[in-house]
């Protein structure tokens, strides 16, 4: 089950119980489901916010808002290392060994690129929008740093998915073959990578990132409910 779903019918149960029970059990149990409950729904709205836009909730829905910063930063990521000159020229010259018959492997390529700046811009944008005061409660960056390998991992899958369709591969191998100079190569590759990221909508994006990290968010919900449940038991020992 959902660990969200989890945490939030735990802490409905607290309260139902609570409710239920006499005194002197009946305030702790109550305090400790409602706090748990508000703790765990809170959070849950605000992943939702992260991926959803919510009508009159300012700042919701920032992975589609900021889509075109992702787009910006995958495009720089990609020809800054995948397709740096050095890998060009090795491209080119399977290519001119194989007589062009073969299939481009990017697989070396993809394996040893450093998509951890990938990661950063993504943690930055998050911790840049509305979320990130919230996410700031329970430990800020340090509290997405489980999502880092997972992130990096999807992304060369993707990459690599990328790389050797076979719409990819010809798109390179003709452009490749369509010109003589060098110098244009890079400019004709960077020309197919944009052509590639603009068939990219806000919806896909979202979802890319959705997959990647939105399973591992739902601990900022157990923990909100474990938190909020302490709080909430702590006040019933509080005099007032």
């Amino acid at each position: 089950m959902n660990k969200s779903l989890i945490t939030n019918v735990v802490a409905t149960g607290l309260v139902a119980t609570g409710l239920l029970l006499e005194p002197p059990f009946k305030e702790a149990v109550l305090n400790t489901g409602l706090f748990a409950l508000a703790g765990g729904v809170t959070n849950w709205l605000a992943i939702h916010m992260l991926f959803e836009k919510v009508p009159g909730l300012y700042g919701s829905g920032v992975i589609s808002a900021r889509f075109n910063d992702f787009k910006a930063g995958i495009e720089q990521l990609v020809m800054d290392q995948f397709f740096s000159k050095d890998n060009v020229d090795r491209f080119m010259a399977e290519m001119v060994a194989d007589n062009a018959k073969r299939r481009l492997d990017f697989t070396d390529v993809i394996e040893h690129t450093d998509l951890e700046p990938a990661y950063h811009s993504l943690v930055t944008t998050i911790m840049e929008s509305s979320f990130g005061s919230m996410l700031s409660m329970f430990g800020g960056q340090s509290a997405l740093e489980p999502l880092k390998q997972p992130f990096i991992d999807k992304m060369k899958v993707s990459l690599n998915d990328m790389a050797h369709s076979d719409s990819f591969q010809a798109s390179v191998k003709d452009k490749l073959s369509s010109v003589s100079v060098f110098d244009d190569i890079h400019q004709q590759i960077e020309h197919i990578v944009q052509s590639r990221l603009n068939e990219l909508t806000p919806q896909m994006v979202k979802q890319i990132i959705q997959t990647m990290i939105r399973q591992h968010l739902g601990w900022l919900v157990v923990w909100g409910g474990v938190f909020g449940g302490l709080i909430g038991l702590a006040t019933s020992f509080i005099p007032l």
